[in-house]
């Protein structure tokens, strides 16, 4: 991933969705449907949404029925954009990932304060313990760290 904390993250607009309008801090989270570490990340990123954790926008690199399943299937409702195959993956590029699920926190004038790649719990968790949410409970299946 090119951009780093600290570093002001590229603007972009997909599917009704504008970084450059956010006055929140805004969690990005880029994810292809067929990723098993998406898959295992996404319904914590959910439960981190519905404990009132940041915005979350999914940028999807699939199209809207792979997508729509994928939020059907892992229990997802936190808003997913598209960033489109036939344009040549735009904002993905922008940011140039290499892994996903790539994360990233954009504050209001879209300064990242906070990135992770892959499923690491130990950022996540410190992620959650910003908001005041304790996301991870006893008994979950999640691993210290699994790649994207």
């Amino acid at each position: 991933m090119k951009v780093r904390v600290g570093e002001k993250a590229p603007g972009f607009s997909l599917n009704g969705f504008s970084l450059e309008e956010a006055v929140e801090p805004v969690l990005l989270a880029f994810f292809k449907i067929t990723c098993p570490t998406c898959q295992l990340a996404f319904p914590f990123l959910q439960r981190l949404a519905d404990r009132g954790g940041p915005r979350i926008v999914g940028v999807s690199q699939d199209g809207p029925e792979g997508t729509a399943e994928f939020a059907e299937a892992f229990g997802i409702r936190f808003p997913l954009v598209m960033d489109p195959a036939a344009a040549g993956y735009p904002v993905s590029n922008l940011y140039v990932l290499t892994h996903v699920p790539s994360l990233l926190l954009v504050e209001p004038g879209r300064e990242v304060s906070w990135t992770s790649e892959g499923f690491v719990k130990a950022d996540l968790t410190a992620l959650a313990e910003r908001f005041g949410i304790e996301l991870f409970a006893p008994g979950d299946r999640a691993p210290a760290f699994k790649p994207g």
